[in-house]
């Protein structure tokens, strides 16, 4: 759970210099000179990349979740009396401890 917030926070956190880098390369698409040039390029690709790997971090992602929910419904449809069981318990100790408040 840990490693999937810190994935999520760092997408997030890409997402948001993706952005500012768009803007910052509007801002300075006006500018001319060789060097200014050769940094506009580079500095383009760098944001590709970045967009690709952001892409393919959202589909592993989703991936792994497919992965996880086709898990769990496999073994509900294989064992359906132990899941309603452990639903079952599950709801009882929520009851309990939501009833002692």
């Amino acid at each position: 759970m840990q490693q999937q917030v810190t994935t999520e926070k760092l997408m997030s956190d890409l997402r948001i210099v993706v952005r500012d880098a768009e803007e910052l390369l509007k801002a300075t698409a006006g500018q001319a000179g060789e060097k200014v040039t050769a940094v506009r390029a580079q500095a383009e690709a760098s944001l590709k990349a970045a967009k690709e790997r952001l892409a393919s971090m959202g589909n592993g992602a989703m991936a792994q979740a497919r992965h996880a929910a086709d898990t769990t419904d496999q073994y509900v449809r294989g064992n359906p009396w132990q899941s309603v069981g452990l639903g079952a318990a599950v709801g009882l100790l929520v009851g309990f401890l939501a009833g002692r408040r």
